[in-house]
């Protein structure tokens, strides 16, 4: 395909780079997969860890303005530093998570689902359709405030009325030595974004929707998220899931857990931020790798940013410094690509866009099926004997190959 006959995106989309093995693959797809076939107008957003630090983190955030703006982004892989990243990268400060910025900006909800290829078996065997996973992706743990007490003395819970009123107080400890302080919390407006969006996400794709949380422990911040998920559910859903034949129940997290490993699949899954983050990353694996699962964020504004549900590699890296042959899997970066060309096709109206999307899916997935697969999915891949581990460049090269092929159809 020839310059001259490029596929045209007509509008466009925001490309977020990012940091290490991810970074260095998310080239190689533009070069081999993108570039060839596609006219882009691309909004370029430098996330390297670097270009953070310099920007005082400033680049996050007009990264995420830029998606409000032109409504639809592709995230690669980021680093969260923690104190050795800041002294590996020479950092002014270990600074706040970039996915957590972005998802507090939009106020969106993280939904990530499995890639599936027919020669790679879920590790649960009852396993037959996808388990997709909706995350709060606001608040929690990830927007919290955290202190280190290092002396005894009394913590307590502060509200002061902006309107006037009651102050409240409640103790919450007395330190009698050194300990350590978290508050986190949510707004009843982010968790019926993201209720709404869940209701919304299942009725499309013709899924049981499950959510649980654990009120009867957290008696007034878990109950409020039962509570909204009820009350949206009777309100605005019941009759257009009934009419669907789908389902929604709530249940305490621990019995899901347990339930889960013996369902068929075919359902999503809604926990909160926390419990959003831990379990997705169980399903990809058991469905067969990090790398095997599509994760995209979207507002109840309409705005959408796909991105990897896996982080930047960072073994792969150094080896990859070193000279060192990798075999990493580039499957969800792909799909972060075509995710968001599908999404900007259907906004923009133009299926030629769309059908790129899909024809590079299936030439990953085909590829994967003809035997070509990195590290991670070669012990778990059926008909082993007609298997071969090939490199991360050797990969992309065997899409770029099989999606010349199928174009050429």
């Amino acid at each position: 395909m020839g310059k001259t006959n490029k596929i045209r995106v007509e509008n466009p989309l925001v490309e977020i780079d990012g940091d290490e093995m991810t970074r260095i693959m998310w080239k190689m797809i533009k070069d081999k997969l993108l570039f060839p076939y596609l006219d882009m107008n691309i909004k370029y957003y430098d996330l390297h860890i670097k270009n953070r630090d310099k920007t005082n983190d400033q680049i996050t955030t007009d990264a995420a303005l830029a998606i409000m703006q032109h409504r639809v982004g592709v995230k690669c892989a980021t680093i969260t530093p923690n104190e050795d990243r800041v002294k590996e990268y020479g950092l002014k400060k270990a600074w706040k998570s970039p996915n957590a910025t972005i998802r507090a900006l939009l106020n969106g909800t993280v939904f990530r689902k499995p890639i599936m290829a027919r020669n790679i078996r879920p590790v649960i065997s009852s396993w037959k359709k996808p388990i997709a996973v909706g995350r709060h992706a606001y608040g929690d743990v990830y927007n919290n405030t955290e202190f280190r007490v290092d002396a005894p003395g009394n913590v307590e819970l502060l509200f002061i009325p902006a309107k006037g009123g009651t102050t409240v107080r409640m103790g919450i400890h007395q330190f009698d030595g050194p300990g350590i302080i978290q508050a986190i919390h949510n707004t009843d407006a982010s968790i019926q974004s993201f209720a709404q969006a869940c209701f919304a996400f299942a009725l499309d794709e013709k899924m049981d929707l499950w959510f649980s949380a654990k009120d009867t422990i957290s008696k007034t911040y878990d109950t409020r998220f039962r509570d909204i998920f009820e009350q949206e559910y009777q309100e605005n859903w019941r009759q257009k899931f009934q009419q669907n034949g789908i389902s929604y129940f709530f249940t305490l997290i621990d019995d899901a857990v347990a339930r889960i490993m013996k369902t068929k699949g075919g359902i999503l899954w809604a926990l909160k931020n926390y419990d959003g983050d831990v379990m997705s990353d169980m399903i990809a694996s058991a469905f067969g790798s990090l790398a095997m699962m599509t994760s995209v964020l979207v507002s109840p504004q309409g705005y959408f940013e796909y991105e990897a549900a896996h982080g930047t590699v960072q073994k792969h890296y150094y080896r990859y410094l070193k000279g060192e042959e990798t075999s990493t899997n580039p499957m969800a970066l792909i799909f972060a690509w075509t995710g968001g060309l599908r999404k900007r096709g259907q906004m923009d109206g133009t299926p030629d866009v769309i059908r790129f999307a899909s024809k590079l899916e299936q030439a990953a997935i085909e590829t994967i099926e003809a035997g070509a697969m990195t590290g991670d999915l070669l012990p778990l891949a059926d008909c082993k004997q007609g298997n071969q581990m090939v490199s991360t460049q050797g990969f992309i090269d065997a899409v770029s190959a099989k999606l010349q092929d199928i174009l050429h159809d």
